[in-house]
């Protein structure tokens, strides 16, 4: 019978994470998440950013849990979701459903970030209908070696009760007086370390990370690109998690959380920037071109869907699917987008769009 191999303490921690090694690390992370959000602000339609950039948090998380899909794949999936092509890129659709899902349910909630949102989410991302772990068995072993590295607790109970506590101090700030990235460092840890649900605890726990960040009102819309950071430092992710565990190591651990938040809010103003300035070149030559075709809703179309076809459109411009189909090939001639086609279906690629995607994912 597994024997559960840590304590799941209570949050806050009792050592010190004030410490000047931590001070330096959240100014940077503060600084850049700051202008991540500034940045955000200058795009016109928000729903552009949730979605575009919830798609590519999404990939990159799953990536993590070694579901590997293109761009080009994700897209498709996206795009043509009854085709059974790609079950990795439809995976990788359900994070960025669950993102959403969760962001809609943080509004409806007053801010507050429930357990019964998270089982939503699990259960949206799982397509399963179960909640959190009642049997025992759960184990997290070395994938090379298959060595048991962690045993998180078995009991049904005692893993309601630890997340009844975190749900506290996730929602209740008068609990600590921590500066709330800090906080979520100390979160995303003790879920992982309940490990709650049968599956998927990587994943909803990344999920977590940005809806606190909005929770607390450091982001406006749950749009870090954070999971990035953790695939390129993979083995560093897991080693800390752990050395938290056998060590006491919350330092290291804090500061590794800063140092991600920091360098991928940097990426993601990049990206931010890179889709602002492809606005409005593109606003300024369809205005010029096709000043009779323009609309604020058309570009923000091209922009939302990177991937776009003639029912997007017909939707989102409330036209006939003549027309949308007309406003479509017309753009491709002009070289606004490529058309393409699938089956009996045509779609348009806003190319500069996802190549921005590519080379910012791997620079």
């Amino acid at each position: 019978m597994l024997v559960q191999s840590y304590a799941i303490p209570d949050l806050p921690p009792p050592v010190e994470l004030e410490t000047v090694r931590v001070y330096r690390a959240l100014t940077m992370a503060s600084r850049a998440l700051a202008d991540l959000k500034g940045q955000a602000r200058t795009i016109p339609n928000q729903g552009i950013l949730i979605d575009t950039l919830a798609l590519q948090e999404a990939k990159a998380s799953s990536e993590i849990e070694n579901i590997v899909t293109t761009q080009d794949e994700l897209f498709q999936a996206d795009l043509f979701p009854d085709d059974p092509q790609s079950p990795a890129a439809k995976e990788v659709a359900l994070y960025r459903d669950a993102v959403r899902l969760g962001h809609e349910r943080l509004r409806r909630t007053n801010g507050l970030i429930t357990n019964a949102v998270l089982i939503e989410m699990f259960r949206l991302l799982k397509r399963r209908d179960d909640s959190f772990r009642v049997m025992p068995g759960t184990a997290l072993r070395n994938e090379t070696t298959g060595e048991t590295v962690f045993v998180p607790p078995q009991d049904g109970q005692a893993i309601l009760h630890h997340m009844r506590a975190l749900e506290r101090f996730i929602n209740d700030d008068e609990l600590s007086p921590l500066d709330p990235l800090i906080k979520m460092a100390l979160i995303h840890h003790q879920f992982e370390s309940i490990h709650p649900f049968p599956d998927g605890n990587g994943r909803i726990g990344r999920i977590l990370n940005v809806l606190y960040l909005t929770r607390t009102g450091l982001l406006d819309i749950p749009i870090l690109y954070l999971s990035r950071h953790i695939t390129r430092h993979k083995s560093d992710y897991y080693r800390l998690l752990q050395a938290v565990r056998d060590d006491g190591a919350w330092e290291d651990w804090v500061v590794f959380m800063l140092e991600a938040v920091a360098q991928t809010s940097v990426t993601t103003v990049r990206l931010v920037e890179g889709i602002r300035d492809q606005m409005a070149s593109a606003k300024h030559q369809m205005r010029d071109k096709l000043p009779k075709l323009y609309s604020q809703d058309l570009l923000n179309n091209l922009f939302r869907h990177p991937y776009t076809r003639i029912e997007y459109v017909q939707n989102d411009l409330n036209v006939t699917r003549q027309t949308a189909a007309r406003y479509l090939d017309t753009l491709a001639e002009q070289g606004f987008v490529e058309k393409h086609r699938s089956g009996k279906s045509n779609y348009y690629i806003n190319t500069k769009l996802v190549r921005l995607f590519l080379e910012v994912s791997e620079g």
